[in-house]
């Protein structure tokens, strides 16, 4: 059995570099959970960011994950996205498999409240994908798709998908994923969405969701917009700056350009919505066998520093890239 009095995390030490790293656990106290990591899942847009030390200093506040470990730039222990099995807590959670929004570390104590249960219908595996699916679901919201409404996703990464197979579910709704890689039609066929690549795509459209994370991607976004259409922007472009065309069209057909930020909920489900609501419906969602084509990879925890500048490198074509620990 492994000694459940230390842990081992990865941690971004400088920028474009990483390291395994002893942590000794505090003991779980009443109302804790001692949680085992089975899986973690890499954001590759928003922790390549990290990892690259591309965080703006103005955000350094608000980008903090929920259990963050230092501070940006670096040193810095970040990720969210860990499934794992709570080895000691309350009756109802223990021996249960779990989400937490917890770094990328093979044993964590945090409280009860920041865990939730995992769907039985939802292998754990698949399970990893759950703060992407929040992030998605929060897209969806601030889109506020409506019946018949003609859609165009572009960039068709894990967010951009699974919020093209959100809208896709909606009656009548006419949904176009679009992006540059044509290998990317194969995961839009998987998820029943029909793709594009830029040059194909249909145009006088009602909403345009834009999460390619390139400034070309937002530029196409207000081609494709018809009159008084509206842009949702989720991309986070970190220190970039973005130069887009809004002297034209923007203008003349009173087109709308809005951000969509998964880290708050929008003001008009406040009064009924919280963050565990939310991610429980995340969860929920998961339960679909086609959602395991954006997992594109998986690897070993103990290979994180050596994998890290490759899966964050610029030319990268991953998806959800799963690390599985073993004890």
């Amino acid at each position: 059995m492994s000694n459940t009095n230390n842990a081992t995390a990865f941690w971004v030490t400088h920028p474009g570099r990483g390291e395994l790293r002893q942590e000794t656990l505090p003991a779980a106290g009443e109302g804790d959970v001692l949680v085992r990591t089975l899986y973690s899942g890499i954001s590759r847009g928003t922790e390549s960011l990290v990892f690259n030390a591309r965080v703006p200093e103005s955000e350094f506040a608000r980008m903090r994950a929920p259990f963050q470990a230092g501070d940006f730039p670096a040193p810095v222990k970040y990720g969210y996205a860990n499934v794992g099995y709570v080895l000691q807590g309350p009756p109802e959670l223990l021996n249960q498999r779990v989400f937490c929004l917890y770094p990328h570390q093979d044993h964590y104590v945090v409280p009860e409240s920041a865990v939730l249960p995992i769907p039985d219908a939802l292998p754990s595996e698949r399970a990893v994908l759950a703060a992407n699916m929040e992030t998605a679901i929060n897209g969806v919201w601030d889109a506020e798709p409506m019946l018949g409404e003609r859609i165009s996703v572009i960039g068709a990464g894990v967010v951009g998908a699974l919020v093209a197979y959100l809208c896709a579910q909606i009656p009548g709704v006419d949904v176009q994923l679009v992006d540059i890689n044509p290998d990317r039609e194969a995961l839009a066929e998987t998820l029943r969405v029909p793709f594009h690549l830029p040059e194909e795509a249909n145009a006088e459209q009602d909403c345009v969701i834009h999460a390619s994370g390139h400034a070309d991607g937002l530029r196409q976004a207000l081609s494709l917009v018809g009159n008084e259409g509206r842009i949702i922007e989720m991309s986070w472009f970190g220190e970039g700056e973005v130069s887009v065309p809004l002297g034209g069209a923007f203008h003349s057909q009173r087109l709308t350009l809005r951000a969509s930020q998964v880290g708050q909920l929008p003001t008009r489900l406040q009064p009924r919505w919280d963050y565990q609501r939310r991610l429980r419906l995340a969860l929920n969602l998961l339960v679909d066998n086609r959602l395991d084509a954006l997992i594109s990879g998986e690897s070993d925890f103990i290979s994180m520093p050596d994998l890290a500048p490759r899966l964050f490198s610029s030319g990268s074509t991953e998806l959800c890239h799963r690390l599985r620990y073993s004890h």
